[in-house]
């Protein structure tokens, strides 16, 4: 398991990391609703602490994970609907993210996962939670020093929008780019009403480098494995619309009064630099995941039957869609000035 340097020393800067969104930010949400799309079984977590298969999906930790440690929190950040979680676990931050989950109310219903919206109705649970611990005034102070990183999108267009006809048949693409630049910004403004002052909000990945978006769009999947361009350029176009959405939302005048910080973390071309220069980064194979083929297996699909890598660290992905624990670990190097600035806002 990969350990993050951290940032001890960082003057209680920061009071806790909420994070939100998809199966790159849950540790384990979805062990505990009724949905196919779980991971806490075996060969999921085999190098995490101990081999235990957490509920992430991966075969270790979240980038989210070491942003916690680096910034001083704890080592990893915990599931929300965890039974067991302590009022300790409560206060340094909790993910509410669900594995299948996205911005469009139509995406999380397809895998039968919390939806975005939940999420947030989950938040304000804890809230009142942590105000029964902390008291009122000490909660909106614990807001104000709080990270909160969003992570969602490609389940809107990987599954959603390219996969199913329902979306697409009333939207163009552009309109669908708006559709959910709309969604983005109703869930920020109610965290904003709630609080939050530092936000962090992820773009979307190369998605026509994902294994399984290859296997299912090229003319010989199992011959030329080659990123298909025409899904990663709509994630290139969104990721422009996003952070110029993001930009003019910092620059309101009433978002500007409450001092708070929205800020974007790119991750399209950090992982396209380890897809298309894998040797320089570490990496060996970067067209296929570790668990089973690595063409098609997700979720269910990698289970304790299917073959395994020798060496997950070789891999950009874990199964067909999910990074790496070391993938995750150089994004997270990555976005480390974008966390800095946050800590220090």
């Amino acid at each position: 398991m990969i350990e993050a340097s951290n940032n001890r020393n960082n003057n209680n800067k920061v009071s806790a990391l909420y994070v939100f969104g998809d199966s790159t930010v849950d540790p384990g949400n979805n062990n505990y609703i009724r949905t196919a799309f779980k991971s806490n079984f075996v060969p999921y977590g085999i190098d995490f602490a101990d081999h235990v298969p957490t509920g992430r999906f991966t075969n270790g930790k979240l980038g989210t994970d070491f942003i916690a440690s680096y910034v001083g929190l704890k080592d990893l950040v915990p599931p929300y609907l965890d039974p067991n979680i302590t009022n300790q676990e409560l206060i340094t931050g909790v993910s509410f993210a669900s594995a299948g989950s996205g911005y469009d109310p139509l995406t999380p219903t397809i895998s039968n996962v919390i939806s975005i919206p939940r999420q947030l109705e989950h938040f304000r649970e804890y809230k009142n939670r942590l105000e029964s611990i902390l008291g009122k005034q000490k909660t909106e102070d614990h807001m104000k020093k709080a990270i909160f990183f969003i992570s969602a999108g490609t389940n809107d267009f990987v599954i959603n929008y390219f996969t199913l006809p329902i979306r697409r048949r009333t939207h163009t693409l552009l309109a669908y780019h708006q559709f959910l630049l709309r969604h983005v910004q109703d869930f920020i403004q109610e965290l904003l009403s709630e609080g939050a002052r530092k936000l962090a909000v992820v773009g979307l990945p190369p998605m026509g480098c994902l294994p399984i978006m290859i296997t299912f769009n090229s003319n010989n999947a199992f011959l030329d494995r080659g990123c298909v361009d025409v899904f990663s350029s709509v994630a290139r176009n969104h990721n422009l619309l996003l952070q110029n959405h993001l930009n003019l939302m910092q620059l309101n005048s009433s978002l500007s009064a409450t001092a708070a910080k929205i800020s974007y973390i790119d991750i399209y071309h950090p992982l396209s630099n380890m897809i298309q220069d894998p040797r320089n980064n570490g990496f060996d194979e970067v067209d296929s995941g570790c668990c089973g083929s690595g063409y098609i297996e997700a979720a269910f699909m990698c289970n304790r039957a299917s073959h395994l890598c020798s060496d997950a660290s070789k891999y950009v992905f874990w199964d067909s869609i999910h990074p790496t624990e070391k993938a995750y670990y150089n994004l997270y190097m990555d976005s480390r000035h974008v966390i800095d600035a946050l800590v220090n806002a």
